[in-house]
């Protein structure tokens, strides 16, 4: 072929390290930070990624002529759905009482991270799509070699979703909520494309945190310290451990982003009377500011809102970013500006005896999904002459 697709040969990574950094960025691209090699690799390094704690790096390297790199796909083998945020335990459950073994099982994804994205990351070129072609194949075939229930891509690009939905896979919809920025040049005009009542409800809500004694300065890149990081640590895990179960992060990974990612971290941390009482972390993107980890000390009204909404926003604004992404859940979010969009994964299944219900499944959850973002979609606090 003339695209050189037939010297094509897939190699298992069991460290991200075995690849070298330019190359997996050459791939990656520098426009998200998360299927970085920075990002991947502080996740390898601190320990938050590795076979311990059921995330057993496995990652797919394309190769052409000369060992030259053309695509790779981060991989993990998994035996547990934990930290994934595409929810599969009934999945698991039924697939086992009625005698299979769901775990262990291939996760193509960032870890701990419900970020849209590329999964498939070939290097541009005319040979990228051939690339990504064969990650998705070495994946179904390692699965198989090593009798694998099922491999899973969550967050993916839609396109490529699509083009694994052809090739038999099965297409889960999901649902996040994003905010556009038009071009804003400030917050109170992002305010004055609002109805009145939610205009004046996110006014309310601002000045009660700021009447409360609390600020929340935003740090970037080199103006985080290690204090920052003691205390954010400790915001998130006492959070964790009040509502969300188990904080897959450490300590040394946050300090260790700084490092790695410089100006694209980006930190809220909240002061009262001086001392710090919560922080909401960010990563910035090429056209994006990503909201990610959040945590406090106590219960402080509005005080989430502010931290990781609406100072996200004052963010984005200045610097001319195109949407601030705000994670999964909270209908709440609607209110305050962010938008219901879609989200994908695709899952490849075995046997056709859970594919099957599997695909029934998702047929209608997709149904549903597609509802309730038309209800949100109507009950966004946007004027209705206004474009946004």
């Amino acid at each position: 072929m003339a695209d050189g697709s037939e010297h094509f040969t897939v190699r298992v990574a069991q460290r991200i390290a075995e690849i070298q950094a330019a190359a997996w960025d050459a791939c990656a691209g520098h426009g998200d930070p998360f299927v970085s090699y920075d990002f991947l690799s502080a996740l390898e390094d601190t320990g938050c990624v590795s076979a311990e704690t059921g995330w057993l790096p496995q990652h797919l390297a394309v190769e052409g002529p000369e060992a030259s790199l053309l695509g790779v796909a981060p991989l993990y083998v998994k035996g547990h759905s934990q930290g994934e945020y595409v929810f599969d335990w009934g999945w698991a459950d039924a697939y086992e009482r009625a005698g299979g073994r769901y775990y262990p099982k291939l996760q193509c994804a960032v870890p701990f991270t419900p970020v849209p994205g590329r999964r498939l990351l070939g290097r541009p070129g005319v040979a990228a799509l051939h690339a990504e072609a064969a990650l998705a194949t070495a994946m179904v075939e390692l699965a198989q070699r090593h009798r694998l229930s099922s491999v899973h891509m969550t967050f993916a690009e839609e396109s490529q979703v699509r083009t694994l939905e052809q090739q038999g896979w099965l297409v889960r919809r999901g649902m996040q909520y994003h905010w556009h920025n038009p071009g804003y040049a400030s917050f109170d005009e992002f305010l004055a494309a609002l109805m009145s009542r939610k205009r004046k409800m996110i006014v309310k809500e601002r000045r009660q945190v700021a009447e409360a004694g609390i600020r929340t300065p935003i740090l970037v890149g080199a103006d985080i310290k290690a204090r920052h990081w003691d205390d954010f640590h400790r915001f998130y895990v006492n959070t964790y451990d009040r509502k969300w179960g188990y904080p897959y992060l450490n300590r040394e990974f946050f300090e260790l982003l700084t490092e790695r990612l410089g100006d694209r971290v980006i930190l809220v941390m909240a002061e009262q009377d001086g001392a710090p009482i919560a922080g909401a972390l960010n990563l910035r993107g090429s056209d994006a500011l990503y909201g990610r980890n959040w945590g406090a000390i106590g219960d402080y009204r509005f005080l989430h809102f502010e931290a990781c909404y609406y100072r996200a926003i004052d963010f984005a604004i200045e610097n001319g970013l195109g949407r601030v992404e705000a994670g999964t859940q909270g209908p709440h979010k609607v209110q305050r500006g962010y938008l219901p969009v879609d989200t994908f994964s695709a899952h490849w299944i075995a046997d056709p005896g859970l594919r099957e219900p599997i695909r029934d499944f998702v047929r209608r959850e997709a149904r549903q999904i597609v509802h309730d973002k038309a209800m949100m979609t109507e009950a966004a606090p946007y004027r209705r002459a206004d474009p946004g």
